[in-house]
């Protein structure tokens, strides 16, 4: 069991637009297919991206403010929750500020590995990478990275090859096109086998059945559950608790691994709501298909 709290000024400049910065809540293990981050993400400006796609699965939940276009019309709005398929181009991503303040803007993003095994590079990695490439006498450009011999290509296809010695490759996406749910539109419904604690189950997504959910526990509940199979990643989204012996409040984030006990409680004054994301492991088939 990880538990990582929120701290209001641990932030890092990660993105290639310069207008977000990042707090990085959980990670997974480099090299490994079932690897992932999962961030907080402040918007401090105006950005933009072009269209394009990733060989990694995400999911996003805007928490404050709902600005950003993903392209065809795809807005996700505050408290909705987009997942975009590995494979999958998506954008011109176009995000003003609007009546928000700079830093106002928060967003929870996981990045991952999705089924088709080609993983998930580690921020670390990403960072070694781009230093040793701008060392060799390269920039990058927004999201673009100019070589010593002047080729402009893709800043994070560039910095795939440098890391993993290979060409980049993209599956072809398993969903046409991003989905998003809207968790108000979902019932609460019981937890089964639970007194006072209920779940919106939002939905699951490839064989690999990685899914979605909010979950409530009533004031004075306890939850006590454990999954032999997959991760659970969860965020506290409101009220406060307890998790085992430590405290949880807003943005507290917390990692179950298969087969550990989750323990949760509320206290008898108030709720505690929580984003839930399950990740099964990737399982790859014995003969691969052509992707």
């Amino acid at each position: 069991m990880k538990v990582v709290h929120f701290h209001k000024n641990n932030w890092a400049k990660d993105h290639p637009s310069g207008s977000i910065s990042f707090q990085h809540l959980l990670k997974g293990e480099p090299d490994s297919p079932d690897n992932f981050m999962y961030v907080l993400a402040k918007q401090d400006g105006e950005w933009s991206m072009p269209r394009h796609r990733h060989n990694f699965d995400q999911i996003r939940l805007p928490l404050v403010g709902a600005n950003t276009t993903y392209g065809r019309g795809v807005v996700l709005e505050e408290g909705q929750v987009g997942y975009f398929p590995e494979g999958l181009s998506y954008g011109p991503q176009e995000s003003p500020l609007g009546d928000m303040a700079s830093g106002e803007p928060l967003q929870l993003t996981l990045q991952f590995g999705g089924s088709s095994g080609y993983g998930f590079m580690s921020i670390e990695q990403r960072r070694q990478a781009g230093n040793e490439l701008m060392a060799a006498g390269g920039n990058f450009e927004g999201p673009y990275y100019r070589g010593p011999d002047g080729k402009r290509q893709w800043g994070l296809t560039t910095i795939w090859e440098h890391v993993f010695g290979e060409p980049l490759k993209y599956p072809r996406p398993r969903y046409n096109q991003v989905v998003v749910a809207d968790p108000k539109r979902f019932n609460w419904l019981p937890v089964d086998g639970t007194d006072g604690v209920e779940h919106k189950y939002l939905g699951a997504f490839s064989e690999r059945g990685v899914w979605l959910e909010m979950t409530k526990l009533r004031p004075g509940a306890t939850w006590l559950s454990v999954d032999q199979r997959a991760r659970r990643l969860l965020v506290v989204l409101s009220g406060e608790g307890d998790c085992g012996c430590e405290s949880i409040s807003y943005l507290t984030a917390m990692q179950s691994d298969a087969g550990e006990t989750l323990g949760l409680s509320a206290p008898s004054s108030s709720s505690l709501e929580l984003f839930l994301i399950g990740l099964p492991p990737v399982v790859l088939p014995e003969t691969e298909r052509s992707l």
